[in-house]
């Protein structure tokens, strides 16, 4: 049977909607002047003049086939842009009306925007080398003008929708991987975007019109399994370096230890994406951070709530979602602990204290002018009794207290201190943030008291 797709598609949305509408969500935000940043796939003609955005992507993946009939089969995804206008009326007799930014009817504000319209392309090819399949799509313009009323029923506007024609070409090219040890097929698929409109030179607003943007490519593989391209097997190192993935980044898809469906998306994931379980909702924020951007938008007031709402449904999910969050929901953002036993615990790094069981900066010892100096040790810093700078002036006889005693990679060893009249000592120690002197630079306290005290009791 062939893989679905279905449980792919929250983290595939995810990437479809990646920068899509930006905090703080207004249509007037200046973030939002710059919308559209990943997988634009924009026309060849316009392309090749400005030079700004690609009109093509190209993914290369691997397959180790099964003993059986294999097939492949794919949707290549992406947003169509459709314009909103808002207009007021100028002439009602005679049909005339002005555009604008927004307009308010009777409470309910209407703003201009750019919406994204959901477009699929399906595919399916047989896997065998040399099969080769082109798909041909096209997305019709079309045009829809919305009467705005007010209470008493007058037409004081109208929302304007219009669409323009996307078309263009996928091609699937199926070969076998001449570099690899094992039989494995390299399949490649290309995305061109065909579009005749808009003129070379046009602005980008207008030739995104006729673009795709977040574009992406799913497959689905029937009797075979795929390669990953980041963690490949050792005899599959050398078909990976000849695969030419442009502008795409191919990873495994679905549950870890699957193999049998693959995401191209624009951006760089790993293996297996998943989308967090502490997440509520999407952000669509590049690298989003939730609990910033969320507490973020609580921030906003109640007009630009307001504004935001209006910019796009999403934008107002978005507010009714923080609206509506439960301190316990908000809490769940702040971060959360995996269990320990998802993976087995690493072995700490060569120049980890913890790598070596025989040292113990806590609790270790070091000698200094015949006293034993150890973590709580007060010690008389003398920083001029070495190379040192102008900083160390200042701390020139200063008591210190021995927080820990390290040893550097050369066996070279150091005493890490906190100053004993620094208001601030706990809160560096707290958080690991010490002076650090050689054992020559510092004067154990108690061999200068015991000094004191002998020449005290020495006296006739």
């Amino acid at each position: 049977m062939t893989p679905s797709f279905d449980g792919i598609r929250r983290v595939a949305d995810v990437v479809l909607y990646e920068g899509y509408v930006l905090y703080p969500y207004r249509a007037d935000a200046r973030k939002n002047l710059m919308r559209w940043q990943f997988g634009v796939l924009a026309p060849r003609g316009w392309s090749e003049a400005d030079g700004s955005e690609s009109s093509w992507i190209q993914t290369d993946c691997l397959i180790e086939p099964g003993a059986g009939k294999a097939r492949l089969t794919g949707v290549v995804r992406g947003l169509q842009l459709q314009h909103r206008s808002v207009e007021v009326v100028v002439d009602a007799a005679q049909g005339r009306f002005r555009r604008v930014d927004q307009l308010d009817v009777d409470g309910q504000l209407w703003t201009s925007w750019d919406e994204g319209i959901e477009r699929e392309i399906e595919l399916a090819v047989p896997l065998v080398a040399g099969a080769e399949r082109r798909f041909r799509f096209a997305f019709v313009p079309g045009y829809q003008a919305e009467p705005l009323r007010d209470r008493a029923g007058q037409v004081v506007g109208r929302v304007v929708r219009e669409l323009k024609e996307v078309v263009g070409e996928i091609h699937v090219r199926v070969q076998r991987a001449a570099e690899a040890f094992h039989p494995v097929l390299r399949v490649q698929v290309r995305v061109d975007n065909l579009s005749r409109d808009p003129r070379p030179g046009a602005p980008r607003d207008e030739a995104l019109r006729s673009s795709l943007v977040g574009v992406h490519t799913l497959l689905a593989v029937e009797g075979g399994a795929f390669l990953s391209l980041i963690d490949p097997p050792e005899w599959a190192h050398a078909a990976v370096t000849a695969c030419d993935n442009v502008r795409t980044w191919p990873v495994l898809a679905g549950a870890e230890g699957d193999r049998d469906l693959l995401m191209a998306a624009p951006i760089i994931l790993y293996d297996h994406p998943q989308v967090a379980a502490e997440s509520p909702g999407d952000l669509y924020d590049a690298t989003e951070i939730d609990e910033i951007l969320t507490l973020r938008t609580m921030t906003l007031t109640d007009d630009e709530k307001r504004a935001a709402r209006a910019a796009d449904p999403r934008a107002a999910a978005i507010i009714d979602r923080v609206d509506a969050l439960s301190a316990e929901a908000l809490s769940r953002l702040h971060g959360t602990i995996r269990s320990p036993s998802a993976a087995p615990p690493e072995a700490a790094p060569w120049w980890d204290p913890g790598a070596d069981g025989e040292v113990s900066p806590e609790t270790d010892a070091i000698d200094v002018d015949g006293v034993a100096v150890a973590r709580g040790s007060l010690v008389v810093l003398r920083p001029g009794r070495r190379r040192a700078d102008a900083q160390d002036m200042f701390l020139q006889g200063r008591v210190a207290t021995v927080e820990a005693v390290f040893e550097d990679v050369d066996g070279q060893r150091y005493l890490a201190v906190t100053l004993v009249d620094d208001p601030a000592a706990d809160l560096h120690a707290q958080h690991g943030r010490f002076l650090y002197f050689a054992p020559d630079e510092v004067e154990p306290l108690d061999a200068i008291s015991g000094a004191h005290g002998a020449a005290r009791g020495g006296a006739p």
